[in-house]
């Protein structure tokens, strides 16, 4: 792994976290707030803003850029037709039926709702990451 972390493109990573970092901050702020709101049962509150809210999924989108990064450059992923079929596959396979399966819980009162709104913005952001890895 060492490796092929010497051998990446640290800007194309750089770019690609921030990207997909601003983009869950406006799908979940902007785009998509209220029926996200209504997938947390929470249509009717203002969500806190605790640094726990930011920091986090900053964090967690470095980390997906990063695995992302590593498993591209190990792949020898390097056309954007090549980056695309292997986000759609990452992107549906793990992300997307990841983020489903977290929300089908006692706790999320719509968890459909939630996994499509949560799902469809890691499906997109790790198109866009695979598709900025490449370029």
């Amino acid at each position: 792994m060492m490796n092929q972390l010497a051998h990446l493109n640290w800007i194309s990573v750089l770019v690609a976290f921030v990207v997909y970092f601003i983009l869950g901050a406006l799908w979940f702020t902007l785009f998509f707030s209220k029926p996200y709101k209504i997938s947390l049962g929470k249509e009717n509150e203002v969500l806190p803003n605790k640094p726990i809210f930011i920091v986090g999924p900053a964090l967690c989108s470095l980390v997906i850029t990063l695995a992302t990064a590593v498993l591209m450059s190990a792949l020898h992923i390097e056309t954007i037709d090549a980056a695309i079929e292997f986000a759609l596959i990452v992107g549906v396979g793990y992300l997307v039926a990841n983020t489903v399966n977290i929300a089908i819980n006692p706790n999320v009162p719509k968890p459909i709702l939630y996994g499509i709104i949560s799902g469809a913005y890691h499906l997109l952001g790790i198109l866009i990451v695979s598709v900025i890895l490449v370029v």
